[in-house]
């Protein structure tokens, strides 16, 4: 199974900014590709969308998500509940491993497969292998440094990069503002 990323959202300052590393790794221990794209803009450019977990999975997810996003016309929160119930009572989809981050202009929020779907309290989520250092490194300089939203995405990503083995320094960054 392919695996092992980084994904960190946050909105500062009036900017949303997504971004994601670039490693997919199979198994423990062979790096299958070191420059993925595991951020993407969606719905006519207006959301963002980053996912972590199986490849195959996450994809399948995120075509899945397009299309509620299409059918509920933008309106993300309502589409990430029904991709949320659809994926946890679907007896195919309940098998796929992986997240999703989404976020607009406003609102920003985590679908998982067991049928969570949150937003976080402080504008910020981090998920994936790296996601725990991505998280603590973008609240310290999101409270501790005059960054703007894209720069902080970007750095909390390389702090990830240096701890977590499963990430690395080739980063996707998508903003909206």
């Amino acid at each position: 199974m392919f695996h092992g990323t980084t994904i960190v959202a946050l909105r500062h300052k009036g900017v949303a900014a997504m971004a994601g590393d670039g490693q997919v790794t199979m198994s423990e221990r062979i790096i299958m590709k070191a420059h993925a794209k595991k951020v993407r803009r969606i719905y006519n450019g207006t959301v963002l969308a980053g996912f972590a977990g199986g490849v195959a999975d996450a994809l399948a997810l995120l075509d899945r998500f397009e299309g509620k996003l299409q059918q509920y016309q933008g309106q993300l929160s309502r589409a990430a509940v029904e991709l949320a119930k659809d994926w946890r009572t679907d007896r195919a989809l309940r098998r796929l491993e992986a997240m999703l981050v989404a976020m607009d202009k406003s609102t920003l929020l985590v679908i998982s497969g067991s049928g969570e779907v949150f937003e976080p309290d402080d504008d910020v989520v981090a998920i994936g292998s790296g996601g725990p250092a991505a998280l603590g490194a973008a609240r310290a300089l999101m409270r501790h440094s005059d960054l703007a939203a894209p720069e902080i995405a970007r750095e909390s990503l390389l702090i990830a990069a240096g701890i977590d083995i499963f990430t690395n320094a080739e980063i996707t960054l998508e903003t909206l503002s």
